[in-house]
């Protein structure tokens, strides 16, 4: 695989963004940020840090960013994108893992999967990703250990070929739902599961009945 980039989705990550950015460079990989129509300096300190960026007009959610920086990547011609969070909830370190199990096991998707050693991750969400994780593995039609991390590692083909039409975080359910439906592999790779003082940005109620109606409609 010749060209491997990473995608980073951004809203209001300022204090946060610059570290994830450094610790991927280190390891030689081009770094797109798509920031979200972030109210911060999330713009100024990704691209101060060695960034690419890319602006959302204003605020149009995870789903719509990510497709953003899909379309930059193809355009630059990468082989594979991985996407991390700018929280730094995820570490730079185990992108080889990522490449490592893409290679042996020829996956077209390699997602990471905290729930086998969950540590700090909080019980009722610990919970719900389980739960999540077993239903959208029924429809997928293959096991996929943590449905809802969104560290994840995608070939070109599978960008070109799965479309999307969720704006915010159902965005990660549908993507490996309508992979699977096309006959895509995914297979995942353990990763540390990292907790600090950060806010969620998921609304507990509206967050989840947007869910219920997705999944209301993929099904």
């Amino acid at each position: 695989m010749n060209s491997v980039c990473v995608l980073i989705p951004a809203y209001n990550e300022a204090k946060t963004v610059g570290a994830v950015i450094a610790e991927v460079l280190s390891q030689e990989l081009r770094v797109y940020v798509v920031d979200d129509g972030s109210l911060d300096d999330t713009a100024v300190v990704a691209k101060n840090a060695g960034a690419v960026v890319i602006r959302n007009p204003q605020n149009m959610g995870k789903g719509a960013s990510l497709r953003e920086g899909f379309r930059r990547a193809l355009s630059d011609k990468c082989d594979a994108v991985i996407i991390m969070d700018a929280d730094g909830q995820h570490e730079a370190r185990s992108i080889p893992d990522f490449v490592r199990e893409m290679a042996s096991s020829g996956a077209d998707i390699v997602i990471g999967n905290r729930m086998s050693d969950p540590g700090p991750m909080p019980y009722v969400r610990r919970l719900t990703n389980r739960f999540m994780s077993w239903l959208i593995s029924r429809m997928c039609g293959q096991k996929i250990s943590d449905t809802q991390c969104g560290y994840k590692m995608i070939k070109r083909r599978v960008l070109e070929e799965v479309k999307t039409d969720s704006s915010n975080f159902e965005i990660e359910s549908e993507f490996v739902i309508k992979a699977s439906r096309l006959g895509f592999k995914i297979t995942s790779v353990p990763i540390k599961a990292i907790y600090g003082d950060e806010k969620s940005k998921i609304n507990p109620i509206i967050d989840t009945l947007r869910f219920i109606a997705f999944m209301i409609k993929m099904r």
